[in-house]
């Protein structure tokens, strides 16, 4: 492994779990202690590098791939990597895992009715109405992770309960010494 390499800590999760928010106040705690660090969220990658790809599960594993591609360039040069993305399947998981020294897999837990509930976009209401296909957790899976790194529930804690608990298992994890020195 590249000394180099910097965690790269993937939330997983149906839509309005709470990922990106939760990868939004960890980057910015990262951020105050002085860390390098980028959060990659799934909406802005599929505007960009992900443009034009739909959501068959075809199209979901290559907007993996290259989420994966571009999460190992920023960490082998010392870049700490959030990733936001739904990643419905196990297979998606374990392509990340296998791919990405330091690959860290959170699953932000919350229960469907609650995503729904938050759900400013309408998105879960045009699936339930037919109008969206594939969408995961209505039309399309949601594969909960087999064996995360770490669990973190949304609906039941606060978000900067859900930080410190991803905190403070990144200084457990065997992370290096100046990862816990860091944060």
């Amino acid at each position: 492994m590249n000394p180099l390499n910097s965690p790269v800590i993937w939330f997983t999760g149906l839509s309005g779990a709470g990922k990106t928010t939760t990868a939004r106040a960890l980057l910015k705690r990262l951020q105050a202690a002085g860390r390098q660090v980028e959060l990659l969220d799934g909406d802005e990658l599929r505007a960009t590098i992900s443009k034009g790809l739909g959501f068959s599960r075809e199209d979901r594993m290559d907007n993996i791939r290259r989420m994966v591609y571009v999460s190992k360039l920023l960490s082998r040069n010392g870049v700490t990597v959030l990733v936001s993305a739904i990643t419905p399947y196990q297979e998606m998981r374990d392509y990340a895992r296998s791919e990405l020294p330091g690959y860290v897999e959170v699953f932000v837990d919350c229960p469907l009715t609650e995503c729904e509930r938050r759900d400013v976009k309408g998105l879960y209401a045009k699936a339930r109405e037919t109008k969206l296909a594939n969408f995961t957790g209505i039309s399309d899976p949601y594969e909960l992770p087999e064996a995360p790194d770490l669990t973190v529930r949304t609906e039941l804690e606060s978000l900067e309960n859900n930080v410190e608990l991803i905190l403070s298992y990144l200084a457990r994890s065997g992370s290096g010494q100046k990862w816990r020195e860091s944060v």
